[in-house]
C-alpha cells in the first residue's frame, strides 16, 4: 500500500526525479515529494537517504538534519496508520539549486544501474505489513541520530546509506537489502560509540 507500482527500482526513481516539475532554478522538498507521491514510504526513504549520501547535496550544512525531519514525520505517520503523508510548509519550501541537484542525480546514475542488477524479490515477508513498521521504527532511530552525526565525519553518510538501503529494500521488495540496511545502521552506531569512548 505504501510503495508505488510505477517505481520498482533505483533507476526508475531517478528517472522520476529527473522528469519532475521544478521551481525555476531551485528544487524544493515539495517538488521531490510530488514526484514520488505522498503515499510512498519506500521511495521517500530512498530519496532522503540518497540526498544525505550524495556528496554534492548531503554535504550542505543542515541537509542531513532536514532529511532527518522528513524521515521522522513520514515514519511517525506511517506508524499511526496514515495512508497519505502530511508535511509542514516550512519543510516543503526548503530548496537547493537545480544545478547542485542535477549534479547529485548524475552521480547516482552509474551505481544505480549496477545496484538494480542485484535486486530481486527476496524474503518478501520483511516488506509486508509488519516489516514496513519495523523498518519505520529503525528509520526513526536513524533520523534521531542524524543531527549529531553532522559533527562526526562520514557518519551522516553511513546513515544516508542505511536509509537508502531500507528505502530500496521496500521499493524492490527485497528483504535481503532491508537486512543490510539494519546491519549498516548498527555498525554505524557502533563506530560512533567507539569514537566517543
Amino acid at each position: 500500500m505504501y510503495n508505488r507500482n510505477e517505481d520498482t527500482n533505483l533507476m526508475e526513481l531517478i528517472d522520476s526525479l529527473e522528469r519532475m516539475e521544478k521551481d525555476a532554478s531551485r528544487v524544493s522538498v515539495d517538488n521531490v515529494v510530488r514526484a514520488v507521491g505522498r503515499r510512498s514510504f519506500g521511495p521517500l526513504l530512498l530519496v532522503a537517504g540518497l540526498i544525505t549520501l550524495t556528496p554534492i547535496i548531503g554535504d550542505i550544512p543542515g541537509m542531513p538534519t532536514l532529511m532527518a525531519a522528513l524521515v521522522v514525520l513520514v515514519s511517525v505517520q506511517l506508524l499511526l496508520g496514515r495512508e497519505a503523508f502530511w508535511l509542514p510548509n516550512w519543510l516543503l519550501k526548503r530548496s537547493i539549486s537545480q544545478q547542485k541537484f542535477d549534479k547529485g542525480i548524475q552521480l547516482t546514475k552509474k551505481p544505480a544501474r549496477w545496484i538494480d542488477g542485484l535486486l530481486r524479490v527476496r524474503l518478501p515477508w520483511l516488506t509486508g505489513y509488519i516489516g514496513i513498521r519495523v523498518t519505520a521504527v529503525v528509520c526513526l532511530l536513524i533520523a534521531f541520530a542524524m543531527p549529531p552525526m553532522e559533527f562526526i565525519p562520514f557518519s551522516a553518510n553511513g546513515a544516508g546509506l542505511a536509509l537508502s538501503l531500507l528505502g530500496l529494500g521496500l521499493v524492490a521488495r527485497d528483504g535481503v537489502v532491508l537486512l543490510l540496511g539494519f546491519a549498516l545502521f548498527a555498525a554505524t552506531c557502533a563506530l560512533i560509540v567507539m569514537n566517543l569512548l
